[in-house]
């Protein structure tokens, strides 16, 4: 547990958040299939992208890892073996989703399984397409929760609309169109983040895009590549929030990637009025990067739904926190994908904001809050969730009162300094 006291005199300073979680998964990954050595700076060393390396050591790949710098000796597709361990992706749905389309074109037998939180998630939206392609898989309500066994082998190319705007299905499929015969096409219902195909042709494959629709065609080799990965906008969004609400508080955020998927909180804070400037803009790995400047604001409350949810669908949490700041009334909509991650985070986060005295209610699809509010001080817990941990202590930077945290170890998964970070701004 952690306690977090209310900040009076401001949050100044600069900090760099840690590399970004879905890039690192990545970067390892594609390290793996390629051939030769990949090098990666700014790695996330945190739990899931640790469960990510874990996995891919015990398919037969050299991985050197010392703090956010990593070595990958990849041998090709070839160079994966057949696992003589069940492969534990701990807390990681991304590595649970993105290695089932890599393990489903690989000619052996493996099992994957998680932790209690992964056992609740659904894979029948990359396990049911995967099958489509040819791969043999089976598991817990037939095949929708792990563990789940994969035998791979001959896999044929699909044409496939996704019902949902997941980075993580989208990159299953085409990781898999990769060794499968013919052509692989997604189709999404909006855009969702782009970090696959942008990392996929910095590792010289040619992935097809246009407009919600990415294709790629069987038979492509990955060469080894040096990464360099941008600060997490997910974690820098915490940070722009407090800087935001927090009175007398300018914070600059180094090395952060701003990537057009991914920057809906970006887009949130200016609609709803809050002072922010991107500087030193520029590319690294075909990933725009930007220092950003936040500092204290007026707030006013705003409609967020529509196509700018997966761009930000993780930042709900914090965003409600800041809406609890806003004059007026925020509405969250169209977040369904919120009841599948690691808890309800609808009602996790409408449950334990209202213990901070924030007037909120949940929805089907969201919540709807209304602000401004002086949160008070309260016990509250993350649920081992990483997110909502971290949102709740950001609360208690305005709460009146001090704010306990209860599991905040949660918060390692993807932030392991994150309560540093608050002690060297304050």
């Amino acid at each position: 547990m952690s306690k977090v006291e209310q900040i009076t005199g401001g949050l100044n300073g600069t900090i760099k958040v840690p590399g970004d979680k879905s890039i690192s998964h990545r970067a390892v990954m594609f390290g793996a299939i390629a051939e030769g050595t990949t090098t990666i700076e700014g790695f996330l060393p945190g739990e899931d992208c640790l469960s990510t390396i874990d996995c891919f050591r015990k398919l037969g790949i050299y991985i050197e890892a010392q703090g956010d710098k990593v070595k990958v000796e990849g041998k090709g597709w070839e160079g994966l073996t057949e696992p003589s361990e069940i492969l534990d992706v701990g807390n990681s749905g991304t590595t649970t989703r993105l290695m089932l389309g890599i393990l489903s074109t690989r000619p052996f037998h493996s099992v994957v399984i998680g932790d209690a939180s992964i056992a609740k998630r659904p894979m029948s939206r990359v396990t049911e397409p995967l099958r489509q392609m040819g791969a043999v898989i089976d598991g817990r309500n037939n095949g929708n929760l792990t563990p789940l066994s994969i035998r791979g082998g001959q896999t044929k190319g699909i044409n496939f609309t996704s019902k949902v705007a997941s980075a993580q299905v989208k990159s299953s499929l085409l990781l898999a169109g990769l060794q499968s015969e013919g052509v692989t096409t997604v189709t999404e219902p909006h855009l969702s983040r782009d970090h696959t195909e942008r990392m996929l042709r910095a590792f010289g494959v040619d992935v097809e895009i246009d407009g919600l629709t990415v294709s790629v065609k069987g038979g492509q080799d990955l060469k080894a590549q040096h990464v360099v990965v941008p600060g997490d906008v997910s974690s820098a969004a915490f940070f722009l929030v407090a800087g935001a609400i927090v009175p007398n508080s300018r914070i600059v955020l180094e090395n952060v990637g701003v990537n057009p998927s991914r920057t809906g909180i970006i887009d949130v804070l200016q609609q709803m009025g809050a002072k922010l400037e991107l500087i030193n803009e520029r590319e690294s790995n075909g990933e725009p990067v930007a220092d950003i400047i936040i500092s204290t604001s007026d707030l006013k409350g705003a409609e967020i739904g529509g196509d700018i949810i997966p761009r930000l669908i993780d930042e709900i949490p914090v965003i409600a926190v800041l809406a609890s700041q806003a004059q007026g009334k925020t509405v969250i909509r169209d977040a369904e994908e919120l009841k599948v991650k690691e808890t309800n985070r609808i009602d996790t986060v409408v449950s334990e904001l209202r213990k901070l005295g924030a007037e909120i209610e949940a929805t089907d699809d969201g919540m709807v809050i209304n602000g401004p509010v002086q949160l008070r001080g309260n016990t509250v817990d993350s649920h081992g969730d990483h997110r909502i941990g971290m949102a709740m202590a950001i609360a208690g930077c305005v709460a009146n009162g001090s704010v306990t945290v209860e599991n905040s170890e949660a918060i390692a998964v993807s932030y392991p300094n994150f309560f540093d970070h608050i002690k060297k701004l304050s």
